[in-house]
């Protein structure tokens, strides 16, 4: 028979853990809101951005009219032998099964890479803790404040320390992500794929559409096949159970499941299927090759916000699920213990009782 004090006292430590879950829910939904209006905020700027260069496309020659070969350098497509992945996971825990799965993915895509020389980028403490593990660290590992402050002297590629090895390592960033921070890591891109140092560009992320409705993806960067349409190699959708869960834990927080169109996105879809001849003050090529650099930070400026916001969705469902669980165990051991002092109880009844009639 259980000891009833035993009981009560584990019945405490799970109403105190349930106070944190809670609290932690509460936190992370706070935050969703905030990183979901800063995701919903940046799509007009990169629709808008889309829509002026599908413009510039119709106007400009991007590729050369007698050998076919593209006039920019990030068109430019090349056999796969050298390749860049950036994985971004985050940076703390208590999120179920969110880096997890990220890691899992980008273990996948170097698997369909095997036999070819793979650099990557970690962003997160979750996905380089467990990158580090596996794969040794470049002799030249750098950080994006790094990356920032020495974007006009590029390092000379070094020796290798392996087939496929960590050449930066970004750790905190995400809790204070800003668009300079994306954009240094996207010039060292750029400028590693115009030297041929590497032949493609891959991020390993979760896109977030809304609370409801989010994937994990692999998406290619570079080399840029068709401007506004992103070149997703694998794509994992949501499960029924996880979106229905989800689904409660966004009812419960008050969270809303789905993103409203804005107004500069409506704006900007208009200025793509308006029927109107565009004059731009430069020339159209100039143009195109000014603009191109900051589409690919663009999209690598949206796979941190919408993984920022993913993580904290995930946090969000996790807690929510483990409120619910801290519930039930309660309820399990309230009964437990009332058995035991019920049985108690009778125990005592019966030992009174025998002694008594004994006398």
């Amino acid at each position: 028979m259980p000891n009833i004090l035993d009981i009560r006292r584990r019945i405490r430590s799970v109403v105190n853990t349930r106070q944190i879950t809670k609290a932690m829910k509460v936190v992370s939904a706070a935050k969703l809101r905030r990183a979901q209006d800063r995701a919903l905020s940046a799509r007009p700027y990169a629709l808008m951005l889309t829509n002026v260069l599908k413009s510039l496309v119709a106007r400009a020659e991007i590729y050369d009219p007698e050998t076919g070969a593209p006039k920019h350098p990030l068109l430019a497509q090349r056999v796969e032998k050298n390749i860049l992945l950036i994985v971004v996971t985050g940076d703390k825990g208590l999120a179920g099964a969110f880096s997890a799965n990220i890691t899992k993915a980008a273990s996948r895509f170097l698997e369909s890479k095997a036999g070819k020389n793979i650099d990557i980028e970690a962003i997160g403490r979750k996905g380089r803790d467990f990158l580090r593990r596996r794969y040794p660290a470049a002799l030249q590992t750098r950080s994006l404040v790094e990356l920032a402050e020495s974007l006009e002297a590029q390092p000379d590629a070094a020796e290798r320390a392996g087939v496929i090895q960590i050449t930066g390592e970004h750790v905190g960033v995400l809790g204070k992500l800003e668009f300079a921070q994306s954009r240094a890591l996207a010039e060292n891109v750029i400028e590693r794929y115009r030297r041929e140092e590497i032949d493609a560009v891959y991020v390993v992320f979760n896109e977030f559409k809304s609370v409801i409705a989010q994937r994990l993806i692999v998406e290619q960067v570079l080399p840029i096949e068709h401007i506004g349409e992103p070149a997703v190699r694998l794509a994992e959708e949501m499960t029924e159970e996880e979106k229905k869960r989800a689904k409660e834990a966004a009812i419960s927080a008050g969270v809303g499941m789905r993103a409203s169109e804005s107004a500069g996105e409506k704006a900007a879809a208009e200025f793509g299927t308006a029927q109107v001849d565009y004059i731009y003050e430069q020339p159209p090529e100039e143009l195109f090759r000014a603009l191109l650099p900051k589409y690919v930070a663009i999209q690598i400026f949206r796979a941190l916000l919408e993984s920022v916001a993913a993580e904290h969705a995930a946090r969000m469902t996790a807690m929510d699920s483990a409120t619910s669980n801290a519930t039930d165990m309660i309820d399990s051991l309230t009964l437990v213990m009332n058995r035991a002092r019920q049985a108690k109880i009778t125990k005592e009844i019966i030992e009174i009782v025998s002694g008594a009639a004994a006398m």
